[in-house]
């Protein structure tokens, strides 16, 4: 007997959401925003993934961008295949599969009366935003909030206007910087690791959560080492590994780690083992 006879959810059947609000955010990134058409809103936390899918064009790993206190889900497109290549030419109203939420979660319970630091490379913003916006609905649980951002130009930066908006709280902190110099440009010049020294939070006692590209996490996770930030105390998500989102595939797995199922949010201090990871 199949699980969806036994009255458990099938991992591998999508549910079908609508689009309901699209924009670009840049040349490659598209946001949407979508709602299931049974009327039920998503269940997960911080951290995790969707599989998103069109029937006969295939699927893959999307991350969420939304925080779970709103109604809905938010995700990010990248435009850098087939599949992403039809979404991006999607419109409000059309259909969209999603399989899950998978994988693990960032530590929101664990960070309670934390200081967080966000180090977000280009689109690894995407899926700190979950947890920036879940912090910042449930301020009262959480210490300082140091949010920094590294974009490789002007013109790929993400989500400005929020980010411009997060700049006036009272509350928090954000940091932008881009690698390449441009007239419209006023702030930091340089890649991300160049505003750690600028972080006003006691690091070591802070819960540290890192998303980016892959050539990031060295430089970054050298500079948390010199300011001595215990590896326990940092995260990091790993999600540009996945691909079938259950473990079935094989095509994530690092040694005994299964990134789409033990992550993609990983304890650094948990990867010691697992050199290629990082």
């Amino acid at each position: 007997m199949c699980e969806c006879c036994n009255g458990k959810k099938d991992i591998y059947l999508p549910e079908m959401c609508t689009i309901t609000k699209r924009r670009m955010l840049n040349g490659t990134e598209l946001y949407m925003h979508i709602e299931k058409d049974s009327g039920e809103d998503f269940d997960y936390i911080p951290g995790q993934f969707v599989e998103v899918s069109i029937a006969g064009i295939g699927e893959a790993p999307i991350s969420i961008s939304s925080s779970p206190t709103q109604k809905g889900m938010e995700l990010v497109v990248r435009k850098v295949g087939s599949l992403t290549k039809v979404i991006h030419k999607m419109e409000v109203g059309d259909k969209l599969g999603i399989r899950g939420p998978y994988g693990s979660t960032y530590p929101v319970e664990s960070a309670k009366g934390r200081d967080l630091v966000f180090i977000c490379g280009g689109i690894g913003l995407v899926p700190q935003r979950s947890f920036i916006r879940y912090a910042l609905d449930n301020r009262a649980d959480y210490g300082n909030i140091t949010v920094l951002i590294g974009t490789k130009c002007h013109d790929m930066r993400l989500f400005r206007e929020e980010i411009a908006m997060w700049e006036e709280h009272d509350d928090m902190t954000v940091m932008e910087t881009i690698d390449e110099a441009h007239d419209c440009w006023n702030g930091n010049v340089g890649v991300v690791t160049t505003l750690i020294p600028k972080i006003e939070s006691d690091l070591p006692k802070s819960q540290v959560l890192i998303c980016g590209p892959p050539i990031m996490y060295k430089f970054v996770l050298m500079a948390l080492a010199e300011a001595d930030v215990p590896k326990d105390k940092i995260f990091v998500n790993l999600e540009r590994r996945m691909k079938c989102g259950v473990g079935k595939c094989g095509h994530c797995q690092m040694n005994e780690h299964y990134v789409c199922q033990d992550g993609p949010v990983f304890r650094y201090s948990d990867l010691a083992d697992v050199p290629e990871a990082i």
